[in-house]
């Protein structure tokens, strides 16, 4: 099990992670900075000047999770890994990735009061502050105050058990949080767990839409950028009706009739994926008390919505974009297409 403690920059989330440990049987430290160190002696300097934080890096988030997984393998017991998560696509990733390895995590968010943090950003107790680099961590610890109040508004309160450390030391915020995790007031993130591949997979997705043939897209839980209804196919199912169980799974919305076939897409292996056959399907037009009746009906699904193309240009990843570009002219054209990597061979 991993308790993730979370925070603003300034919010104590080291210090506390420490007199964590000696609370919670079997516990050991994971601080994912150590990665940051690691990266800026591999990577060029180049690249690393691509990004304006660590966590930007998809081998930052990548390797946090291999790292945390490796140690659990060895070590056993409880990590405890405080570690600033603002963007709520990496938590998606990361905890979808740890999820996937059946790594339950513990959400928590340490919250002092504002003025707190603002004090300890213009240096006045600022952890990690050193001679000579006050000035670089005062900025960066401001500049991440408002992404913190905009991810608490938005998503991270609902997320994760919120511990206000205002009037607390990091010892009291500690034992908050050892007796939570204990009592199961901080619970394991509900999130589903779908095991890593091994091999290719067979995926396939369905397109619905509504009157205005804006097509329906879902955010998963589990994985950063939005997703067309669907999921692997199972040993000995068919992909259609595959399609058709997720469908019924993620959204409530039962097909009666086998949806047509548009796109066929291989994507290749890119390490640490192992790509394969990506298949989307016609699930046809909902009417309006069908297409206002989509349910999320378990964890698996944060949201929905339909969108128009130039909408989901916005929300996919490029290869999904390509599937659904080419998958709606195959629509019109009443033709399915092959694709490689989201390109018509």
């Amino acid at each position: 099990m991993i308790v993730w403690v979370n925070g603003a920059f300034g919010a104590g989330k080291t210090t506390t992670a420490r007199e964590l440990i000696d609370l919670i049987p079997n516990s050991t430290l994971f601080d994912p900075e150590v990665i940051d160190g690691g990266l800026s002696c591999l990577l060029p300097p180049k690249h690393l000047a691509e990004v304006s934080d660590f966590q930007d890096l998809p081998i930052w988030r990548r390797l946090v999770v291999d790292t945390a997984a490796a140690l659990l393998a060895e070590l056993g017991g409880v990590l405890v890994v405080p570690m600033t998560l603002l963007r709520q696509e990496y938590r998606d990733e990361i905890f979808g990735a740890l999820a996937a390895r059946r790594i339950a995590v513990r959400h928590v968010v340490l919250a002092p009061a504002e003025t707190i943090l603002r004090a300890r950003a213009a240096g006045r107790g600022a952890p990690g502050a050193l001679p000579g680099d006050e000035i670089r961590v005062r900025q960066w610890a401001h500049d991440h105050i408002e992404p913190y109040r905009t991810a608490l508004a938005t998503w991270l309160a609902a997320d994760a058990y919120l511990l206000d450390t205002s009037a607390l030391t990091a010892r009291e915020a500690a034992v908050r949080i050892a007796d939570a995790v204990r009592s199961g007031a901080a619970p394991v993130c509900d999130i589903v767990q779908t095991p890593e591949p091994t091999s290719e997979t067979l995926a396939s997705g369905v397109l619905l839409f509504d009157e205005q043939d804006r097509v329906l897209l879902v955010d998963p839980t589990y994985k950063a950028g939005w997703e067309f209804p669907g999921g692997v196919v199972e040993p000995g199912e068919a992909p259609a009706r595959a399609g058709m169980r997720e469908v019924a799974e993620e959204t409530g919305i039962r097909l009666d009739d086998v949806p047509r076939l548009l796109v066929v897409d291989w994507e290749s292996p890119v390490p640490p994926g192992y790509g394969g056959l990506r298949l989307l399907f016609d699930g046809g037009r909902l009417n309006s008390g069908a297409a206002r009746g989509v349910l999320l009906p378990g964890p698996e699904l944060r949201d929905w919505r339909f969108v128009t193309e130039e909408e989901a240009a916005d929300l996919l990843p490029p290869v999904r974009y390509e599937r659904l570009r080419w998958a709606l002219r195959a629509r019109q054209r009443g033709a399915a297409v092959y694709l490689e990597a989201g390109v018509p061979v």
